[in-house]
């Protein structure tokens, strides 16, 4: 009897856990703004929890990268704003092995940009209306004695997934996917999008430094 009536507690205790776990998920922000705050909890919590870690393998900090921040980019999109004008000349394959490398190019730069955090506080601007595909969200990066740096993160609806992912950030104004845009612009005139793929798989590779503030 004792134990019939335990089992029955704990099962009503489980299934109470598991509604509480379903309303917590239902009332959750998705939206661009929700999605940046969660983003940026997760993320800098991790870099501080993990700081032993960082400092004997600056490299770790890709790997909090890969799972706080990717999930939220849409690499294949960003990367064909970059290929621009060059995309429609390349092949399904070609194209493939470029978002592969381009996915690892923003994982390197994104860890090797975290180098220089050192518990700034971050402030996301509040929630604003936003249309159904598209969202640009203001982040400013609070520095102690200097001007705030100014972020947006250009957001966007996949059309396959329905989610919201972030496809190109922008500091001080300045664009990433332009910049890299103009910069690669060049080599696939002139080389084509195999050698870009290249030169972008070797700055993946470099590996991250914390002397490079």
């Amino acid at each position: 009897m004792l134990k019939a009536t335990f089992k029955t507690w704990v099962s009503k205790i489980l299934l109470l856990a598991t509604a509480l776990f379903a309303v917590q998920n239902a009332l959750a922000d998705e939206s661009p703004y929700g999605l940046t705050r969660q983003a940026a909890e997760k993320l800098f919590a991790d870099i501080k929890a993990n700081q032993p870690k960082i400092k004997q393998d600056p490299n770790y900090l890709k790997t909090i990268v890969r799972q706080d921040l990717m999930p939220y980019v849409h690499v294949n999109y960003a990367g064909s704003l970059v290929l621009g004008q060059y995309f429609k000349s390349t092949t399904p394959a070609q194209r493939e092995q470029f978002f592969a490398a381009f996915d690892q190019f923003i994982v390197q730069a994104y860890a090797q940009a975290l180098t220089m955090y050192s518990n700034q506080d971050i402030q996301v601007q509040p929630q604003q209306t936003v249309s159904d595909s598209q969202a640009s969200v203001r982040v400013k990066l609070l520095q102690k004695g200097q001007e705030p740096l100014n972020l947006n993160f250009q957001w966007r609806k996949n059309s396959k997934t329905g989610k919201w992912q972030v496809y190109d950030m922008t500091a001080e104004g300045v664009s990433m996917v332009d910049t890299k845009k103009q910069e690669w612009s060049s080599i696939l005139r002139k080389n084509g999008i195999d050698a870009l793929t290249a030169q972008v798989q070797r700055a993946a590779a470099v590996p991250v430094s914390l002397g490079k503030k």
